[in-house]
C-alpha cells in the first residue's frame, strides 16, 4: 500500500488465512471517508469504513448503485461482475419491488421446510467422505459442493449441468488481468442458460426457487423473464461464492481453535449464536464490493462528497468496528447477538439470508456431530490460500478423524 498526501491505493490483496488486511486495519484509523484508488477502474474512491457511516450510505438515497452501470467504476476484478439488471444494482423504488417479490421464495417459513432436503444433501456428501476414508480434504467433500448442490438443486438445475455451472462462476471471479475475456465469456454463459430455463419454468412450473419466483404476486405485479434469470445468475454466484468460502472458514477456524468445538459441545443449542459471530469475525473477501455514486453534493463525516463521486463501503471493517462490537478483534462465542453486515446492509442485503444460514447450520452441525475426532491432518501454515479471486478461503483443508 502506498499513500501520497490525498489518495491510498489498495490492491486488497492480503490473503494470509483469516487475518484481518493490515492496509483495511489501518484506514479504520483514518478520518472516514479516506480516499483510496483501487486496481480497476476510473480515477479515486471514498471508502467509508464505521459501521453507523456504512449504515447511513447504504441506505442514502443520495447515492446510487444504479448510475454506476455504464461507468468504468472503480473496482478489484477486471471485469465488472454485476448485470444491469441484477438486483445488486438496482435502487430503490425498482429494487424494493423486486425484493419483495422475490423474497417470497425465501421465508423462514419456506426455508425451515427446505431443511431436511439440506440437510440431507450434506449427510450424502459426508457419508461419501467417511466412505472415503480418512485423511480427505474438507474443501472437495463439503464446503465446495454442497452449496453449489443445494443452490443448482433448489434452482432446478439438472445435474449434468452443474459441472458446466461451477466452472463459470469460477471463471466469472477470478481477479487477474488477463482474466476478462474469459470473465465475460463465463457471464453470458451463465445469463443465456438461466433465460432458457426461465422460460421452460414459466410453461411448466416445479417445485424448484424460479417456480416459486415466477409464481410471487404483489396484486397484479410480478417478476419478468429478465429479472427472474438475473435473480437466478445471482442466487448461483451468491451459493458458489459466499455460502463456500463461509463453511471452509468456519471449519478452519473450529479446527484451529479448539475452545469453539469444546464451547459447542457444551452448549450445542448456541451454534447458530457462535455461527453468528464467526460470521462477524471472519474477512470473508478482500477489500470491498459494488460501490455507489453520489447524485448530488452533500457531506459525509465532514468530507464533501461531490456529485459523480463513487463511494465504497467497507462491510469488514464495520464488522470489526469497536463503538458497536466491544473488543471487536476478538472471536467471542458468547457475545450477545447484535446484527452485523456480513450479509450487507439496507436495500442490498442478501435477500437469501435464511438459505444460507440453513445451509451453515447444517454443514457444521453434521460435520461436529458426526466426526467428533476432526482434526486438521496437516500443521495450520501448511493451508494452501486462495490467492486469485475476491474471496478469502482455503483451496484445501485436509482433515483426519
Amino acid at each position: 500500500m502506498t499513500a501520497d498526501d490525498e489518495t491510498v491505493f489498495c490492491p486488497f490483496d492480503f490473503s494470509e488465512a483469516l487475518e484481518f488486511d493490515p492496509a483495511l486495519a489501518d484506514l479504520m484509523q483514518r478520518d472516514s471517508p479516506a480516499r483510496i484508488r483501487l486496481p480497476y477502474g476510473d480515477g479515486d474512491v471514498w471508502l467509508v469504513t464505521g459501521f453507523d457511516a456504512v449504515k447511513r450510505v447504504t441506505t442514502d438515497h443520495r447515492l446510487s448503485r444504479a448510475a454506476i452501470m455504464g461507468h468504468d467504476y472503480p473496482r478489484l476484478t477486471p471485469e465488472p461482475i454485476v448485470s444491469a439488471e441484477s438486483i445488486n444494482v438496482m435502487d430503490p423504488p425498482h429494487s424494493s419491488r423486486v425484493r419483495r417479490l422475490a423474497s417470497q421464495a425465501f421465508t423462514q417459513q419456506r426455508v425451515d421446510a427446505l431443511r431436511s432436503r439440506i440437510t440431507r444433501l450434506a449427510d450424502d456428501l459426508l457419508d461419501e467422505m467417511e466412505e472415503e476414508g480418512s485423511p480427505a480434504d474438507l474443501v472437495q467433500r463439503l464446503s465446495d459442493p454442497l452449496p453449489q448442490h443445494t443452490v443448482l438443486d433448489l434452482l432446478g438445475v439438472e445435474r449434468a449441468e452443474w459441472p458446466r455451472m461451477q466452472e463459470s462462476v469460477r471463471r466469472l471471479l477470478v481477479v487477474g488481468p488477463d482474466s476478462r475475456e474469459a470473465a465475460a465469456g463465463a457471464k453470458a454463459d451463465l445469463t443465456a442458460y438461466f433465460a432458457k430455463l426461465v422460460e421452460q419454468r414459466r410453461n411448466s412450473p416445479g417445485e424448484d426457487l424460479i417456480s416459486a419466483m415466477a409464481a410471487a404476486r404483489d396484486g397484479e405485479d410480478q417478476l419478468d423473464d429478465r429479472e427472474l434469470a438475473v435473480m437466478a445468475l445471482t442466487l448461483t454466484l451468491s451459493g458458489q461464492d459466499t455460502a463456500t468460502c463461509q463453511i471452509s472458514d468456519i471449519a478452519y477456524l473450529l479446527l484451529t481453535r479448539p475452545e469453539l468445538v469444546e464451547h459447542l459441545r457444551r452448549r450445542p443449542e448456541t451454534l447458530t449464536d457462535v455461527l453468528q459471530e464467526m460470521l462477524r469475525h471472519i474477512p470473508f473477501r478482500k477489500g470491498v464490493g459494488i460501490p455507489r455514486v453520489a447524485l448530488e453534493d452533500f457531506e459525509l463525516d465532514g468530507v464533501r462528497i461531490r456529485a459523480g463521486d463513487f463511494v465504497h463501503v467497507s462491510y469488514l471493517t464495520a464488522n470489526r468496528d469497536p463503538e458497536r462490537f466491544p473488543d471487536s478483534h476478538v472471536l467471542d462465542p458468547e457475545r450477545p447477538y447484535q446484527p452485523h453486515m456480513t450479509f450487507g446492509w439496507g436495500g442490498h442485503r442478501c435477500i437469501a439470508v435464511p438459505l444460507a444460514m440453513a445451509e451453515l447450520e447444517a454443514a457444521i452441525g453434521r460435520l461436529l456431530d458426526r466426526f467428533p475426532g476432526l482434526r486438521l491432518a496437516v500443521p495450520p501454515e501448511e493451508v494452501r490460500w486462495d490467492t486469485e479471486t475476491i474471496r478469502r478461503f482455503p483451496l484445501e483443508l485436509p482433515v483426519a478423524w
